[in-house]
């Protein structure tokens, strides 16, 4: 296998799944028309309903859904299992499944006041059925900011990493106030804000410079606080027994709570006014980053070939590689793959923050498509050139493979390799930062939807974001985070699948034909669950039980005993919350004649 023929399967995969599947339901199931006023123009209110042009929207939903799970998640499933199944998923899953499911939970929300998948819910399905999946949707949240804040802060603890983020939320702020203040024009505004956040990602990739040893002298002066030992350790059995405590430094504390401010920020000021806007500039970086990397992975074939050709077998083992297996841990193929890439195929946390963003800022029903669709056919693009990146570089932690790949495909155009990993390394922060701040904008607002009537305090949104990040600070000290990554995964397509199961009722009820949503949502419904079971098993065989009475390691009991918890927790969820969709999906059937769409919420 070669880079040149994976862009070519890549390309087809999204022109074909596009152009002749998506275009099919969009126009015979669905039926989007110009002329309905969508809920961003009823309701525009300046902070989260505000009609947005496609072109910006599209780059902002983007950015808001790719985040690290193309990247980490099919580097390592191609680790375990081989690039060959990975590539597999990556294509069928998203020709299939996660193209419906980002584009359908839009568009139901487009079509029901902008309403949230738990509001729809609760009129469609059943009360209780709502208040089941917000208590689902903080946990699987509380995962997903757990797993990625995790990895912001390791990379930005890097010397080379840093000032371009730090720019990145400048210009961010800046192009806010530009765009929505001074009424500046959009091209001058994205070539001024992109253009200084390149240059300081670059400075910053400098191998030797100023900006490098600035922060390298930074983060010393850090670790020096506490004698050059850990502030705290992590146990990480996959890896072997002499490193199996993983130590987490001041420096590394600090680029946490410095990821936590930056997240601050994206949850708590109006939309328009920094998240928008950084999202926005992240989406250039990244898809910069994916055209040129994808387009020297094709070029490369030709002139560069000893960069072209696949390293990594293309099929290990059913059960993974020996060495997984030796360590007590079970990781079949299925259910495990198709929750270890978390994004790329299908992915929960599209659905539901399309959901409750995108939708309130549709400005045309007919821009659904192009916006929801369209985006997670590009993040599918992100999938695969992580996928090539990992399949032809050296050996390594996953960031270090990705940026290390991408380096070597961008040095197809004449660009030194140190600044070639420093844009991938940036840009791997750039995807996923960006969308771990609307993850806590999107906890806050649970919070106040699930708590707020019974206690007050949490419609207040910085009780609601202070909770939410310190629940997910104390997961990241005591986490495991191999299996925190695997069980954020199988939350994360257990929500993909509860929102497939929602749009699949209100297909019901308004009698569309809903096997393009109910199908793929039976497959996922029951990988999942399986999934969170299998990972709940692994956690309890190989981290509980092993460390529980061990001096030294009672993060590791604690940690993996929360997430035992919350695994069985969610599983518990989803299986309420399907008993809820089966009943309502036989009242439809039996009810004569189509159904009302679901009564306004607040």
């Amino acid at each position: 296998m070669n880079t040149l023929l994976a862009v070519i399967i890549g390309a087809a995969t999204v022109y074909l799944g596009y152009t002749f599947y998506a275009r099919r339901i969009d126009r015979n199931v669905l039926q989007p028309d110009a002329r309905r006023a969508t809920p961003a123009r009823l309701y525009m209110d300046g902070v989260d309903f505000i009609p947005t042009s496609r072109n910006v929207l599209y780059g902002y939903h983007f950015k808001s859904i790719a985040a690290a799970g193309p990247i980490v998640g099919a580097i390592t499933a191609a680790a375990l299992w081989g690039w060959f199944p990975a590539l597999l998923w990556l294509m069928f899953g998203v020709f299939f499944i996660g193209w419906a499911s980002d584009y359908s939970a839009i568009m139901v929300s487009v079509r029901n006041d902008g309403n949230s998948l738990s509001a729809i819910a609760h009129q469609l399905i059943a009360p209780r059925t709502r208040r089941i999946l917000l208590l689902f949707i903080f946990f699987y949240l509380l995962l997903v900011a757990g797993a990625f804040v995790n990895l912001i802060a390791q990379v930005l603890a890097q010397p080379h990493v840093p000032l371009g983020i730090i720019m990145l939320a400048v210009m961010g702020a800046l192009a806010g106030q530009m765009l929505y203040r001074w009424r500046l024009d959009l091209i001058a505004v994205t070539l001024i804000t992109v253009g200084v956040t390149l240059a300081a990602i670059l400075l910053g990739g400098t191998v030797g410079g100023p900006v490098e040893g600035f922060f390298k002298g930074f983060n010393a002066g850090l670790n020096t606080l506490t004698a050059g030992q850990p502030v705290t350790t992590v146990l990480d059995p996959t890896l072997p027994a002499d490193r199996q405590n993983v130590p987490l430094m001041p420096s590394f504390m600090f680029w946490l709570f410095g990821t936590f401010v930056f997240c601050y920020l994206g949850a708590a000021l109006p939309i328009w006014r920094f998240a928008q806007p950084v999202n926005y500039i992240g989406f250039w970086i990244t898809a910069l980053t994916i055209f040129f990397g994808g387009l020297g992975a094709a070029i490369a074939f030709v002139i560069r070939p000893d960069l072209a050709s696949f390293k990594l077998p293309a099929y290990v083992d059913f059960l993974g590689p020996e060495s997984v297996r030796a360590a007590g841990a079970f990781q079949p193929l299925w259910p495990m793959l198709f929750v270890t890439i978390a994004c790329g195929a299908i992915s929960g946390w599209h659905a539901l923050f399309g959901s409750v963003g995108t939708a309130r800022q549709i400005e045309n029903e007919t821009d659904v498509l192009p916006v929801g669709g369209g985006a997670m056919f590009s993040e599918f693009t992100l999938g695969l050139l992580s996928l090539m990146a990992v399949a032809i570089a050296i050996p390594g932690p996953a960031v270090a493979r990705f940026a290390e790949g991408v380096g070597s495909f961008l040095s197809v155009f004449g660009l030194p390799a140190e600044y070639g990993r420093a844009i991938a390394f940036a840009a791997f922060v750039v995807i996923v930062i960006t969308v771990v701040q609307l993850v806590f904008r999107v906890m806050r607002v649970t919070l106040a939807e699930g708590l707020g009537d019974r206690m007050p305090a949490f419609r207040n949104i910085h009780v609601g974001i202070i909770i939410s990040i310190a629940l997910a600070f104390l997961l990241v000290v005591t986490g495991v985070w191999i299996y925190l990554w695997q069980l954020f995964g199988a939350s994360n397509q257990l929500m993909a699948s509860l929102s497939l199961l929602i749009v699949t009722v209100w297909l019901i009820a308004t009698r569309r034909n809903p096997l393009y949503a109910g199908i793929p949502m039976l497959f996922m419904y029951i990988t999942t669950n399986a999934a969170a079971l299998v990972t709940a098993y692994n956690l309890w065989n190989t981290v509980f039980l092993r460390n529980l009475g061990v001096p030294g390691r009672e993060l590791a009991v604690v940690g993996s005993g929360l997430m035992i918890f919350v695994a069985l927790l969610l599983v518990g969820a989803a299986v309420l919350i399907g008993i809820d969709g089966y009943r309502a999906v036989q009242r439809y059937r039996a009810a004569p004649g189509p159904q009302p769409a679901p009564a306004p919420t607040s």
